[in-house]
Protein backbone atom coordinates (compact mmCIF):
# COMPACT_ATOMS: atom_id res chain seq x y z
CA UNK A 1 0.00 0.00 0.00
CA UNK A 2 2.68 2.50 1.02
CA UNK A 3 4.77 1.71 -2.05
CA UNK A 4 1.91 2.46 -4.42
CA UNK A 5 1.26 5.79 -2.69
CA UNK A 6 4.96 6.63 -2.74
CA UNK A 7 5.08 6.53 -6.55
CA UNK A 8 2.91 9.62 -7.12
CA UNK A 9 4.54 11.54 -4.27
CA UNK A 10 8.02 10.73 -5.54
CA UNK A 11 7.04 11.58 -9.11
CA UNK A 12 5.76 15.00 -8.11
CA UNK A 13 8.74 15.71 -5.86
CA UNK A 14 11.33 14.98 -8.59
CA UNK A 15 9.52 17.13 -11.13
CA UNK A 16 7.91 14.53 -13.38
CA UNK A 17 4.83 15.45 -15.33
CA UNK A 18 1.48 13.95 -14.37
CA UNK A 19 1.56 11.45 -17.25
CA UNK A 20 5.17 10.38 -16.58
CA UNK A 21 4.32 9.77 -12.95
CA UNK A 22 1.18 7.79 -13.87
CA UNK A 23 3.10 5.60 -16.32
CA UNK A 24 5.95 4.93 -13.90
CA UNK A 25 3.52 4.08 -11.09
CA UNK A 26 1.74 1.61 -13.38
CA UNK A 27 5.07 0.15 -14.51
CA UNK A 28 6.16 -0.33 -10.90
CA UNK A 29 3.02 -2.21 -9.93
CA UNK A 30 2.98 -4.31 -13.08
CA UNK A 31 6.63 -5.29 -12.62
CA UNK A 32 5.73 -6.66 -9.21
CA UNK A 33 2.64 -8.39 -10.63
CA UNK A 34 4.64 -10.11 -13.37
CA UNK A 35 7.34 -11.30 -10.97
CA UNK A 36 4.98 -12.55 -8.28
CA UNK A 37 2.48 -14.11 -10.67
CA UNK A 38 5.33 -16.27 -11.92
CA UNK A 39 6.52 -17.24 -8.44
CA UNK A 40 3.26 -16.70 -6.51
CA UNK A 41 2.47 -20.28 -5.55
CA UNK A 42 6.08 -21.03 -4.57
CA UNK A 43 6.25 -17.82 -2.56
CA UNK A 44 3.02 -18.79 -0.82
CA UNK A 45 4.40 -22.22 0.10
CA UNK A 46 7.56 -20.61 1.47
CA UNK A 47 5.54 -18.06 3.44
CA UNK A 48 3.26 -20.76 4.91
CA UNK A 49 6.25 -22.82 6.00
CA UNK A 50 7.80 -19.74 7.58
CA UNK A 51 4.56 -18.94 9.45
CA UNK A 52 4.30 -22.53 10.74
CA UNK A 53 7.90 -22.42 11.97
CA UNK A 54 7.12 -19.20 13.85
CA UNK A 55 3.96 -20.89 15.19
CA UNK A 56 1.80 -18.02 14.00
CA UNK A 57 -1.93 -18.59 13.49
CA UNK A 58 -2.98 -19.60 10.00
CA UNK A 59 -6.14 -17.51 9.99
CA UNK A 60 -5.60 -13.97 11.15
CA UNK A 61 -8.13 -11.17 10.89
CA UNK A 62 -6.41 -9.96 7.69
CA UNK A 63 -6.44 -13.45 6.14
CA UNK A 64 -10.14 -13.86 6.84
CA UNK A 65 -10.86 -10.49 5.23
CA UNK A 66 -8.88 -11.46 2.10
CA UNK A 67 -10.76 -14.77 1.84
CA UNK A 68 -14.08 -12.97 2.21
CA UNK A 69 -13.12 -10.54 -0.58
CA UNK A 70 -12.09 -13.45 -2.81
CA UNK A 71 -15.32 -15.38 -2.19
CA UNK A 72 -17.50 -12.34 -2.89
CA UNK A 73 -15.64 -10.65 -5.75
CA UNK A 74 -12.93 -13.00 -7.06
CA UNK A 75 -9.91 -11.75 -8.93
CA UNK A 76 -11.68 -8.48 -9.86
CA UNK A 77 -12.20 -7.54 -6.21
CA UNK A 78 -8.67 -8.47 -5.21
CA UNK A 79 -7.26 -6.49 -8.14
CA UNK A 80 -9.40 -3.45 -7.32
CA UNK A 81 -8.29 -3.41 -3.69
CA UNK A 82 -4.65 -4.34 -4.28
CA UNK A 83 -3.16 -0.85 -4.65
CA UNK A 84 -5.06 0.73 -1.76
CA UNK A 85 -5.53 -2.00 0.85
CA UNK A 86 -3.23 -4.83 -0.11
CA UNK A 87 0.16 -4.49 -1.74
CA UNK A 88 0.86 -5.58 -5.31
CA UNK A 89 2.80 -8.51 -3.86
CA UNK A 90 -0.02 -9.69 -1.57
CA UNK A 91 -2.75 -9.14 -4.17
CA UNK A 92 -0.87 -11.07 -6.83
CA UNK A 93 0.04 -13.93 -4.52
CA UNK A 94 -3.57 -14.18 -3.30
CA UNK A 95 -4.90 -14.31 -6.85
CA UNK A 96 -2.29 -16.92 -7.84
CA UNK A 97 -2.91 -18.97 -4.71
CA UNK A 98 -6.65 -19.12 -5.34
CA UNK A 99 -5.96 -20.39 -8.84
CA UNK A 100 -6.67 -17.40 -11.06
CA UNK A 101 -5.08 -17.81 -14.49
CA UNK A 102 -2.06 -15.59 -15.09
CA UNK A 103 -3.75 -13.83 -17.99
CA UNK A 104 -6.66 -12.85 -15.73
CA UNK A 105 -4.26 -11.66 -13.05
CA UNK A 106 -2.39 -9.49 -15.58
CA UNK A 107 -5.51 -7.99 -17.13
CA UNK A 108 -7.27 -7.17 -13.86
CA UNK A 109 -4.15 -5.89 -12.13
CA UNK A 110 -3.40 -3.71 -15.17
CA UNK A 111 -6.77 -1.93 -15.19
CA UNK A 112 -6.55 -1.56 -11.41
CA UNK A 113 -3.07 -0.05 -11.68
CA UNK A 114 -4.25 2.35 -14.39
CA UNK A 115 -7.29 3.53 -12.44
CA UNK A 116 -5.59 3.91 -9.07
CA UNK A 117 -2.44 5.43 -10.53
CA UNK A 118 -4.48 8.06 -12.36
CA UNK A 119 -6.57 8.85 -9.26
CA UNK A 120 -3.69 8.96 -6.78
CA UNK A 121 -1.44 10.96 -9.09
CA UNK A 122 -4.27 13.41 -9.71
CA UNK A 123 -4.69 13.84 -5.97
CA UNK A 124 -0.98 14.44 -5.47
CA UNK A 125 -0.57 16.79 -8.43
CA UNK A 126 -3.76 18.77 -7.73
CA UNK A 127 -3.81 18.84 -3.95
CA UNK A 128 -0.13 18.34 -3.09
CA UNK A 129 0.52 22.05 -2.54
CA UNK A 130 -2.51 22.28 -0.28
CA UNK A 131 -1.36 19.32 1.81
CA UNK A 132 2.22 20.64 2.05
CA UNK A 133 0.95 23.65 4.02
CA UNK A 134 0.12 21.33 6.90
CA UNK A 135 3.37 19.33 7.01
Amino acid sequence: MVKFFAGPVTGASVGLTYMESVLLTIAGMMTTVVIFSLIGREFSKWWSKRQREKKQPVFSKKNRRIIRIWKNFGVVGVAFLTPILLTPIVGTVVAALFGAPRKQIFVHMLWSAIVWSAVLNLMVFEFGDFASRFF
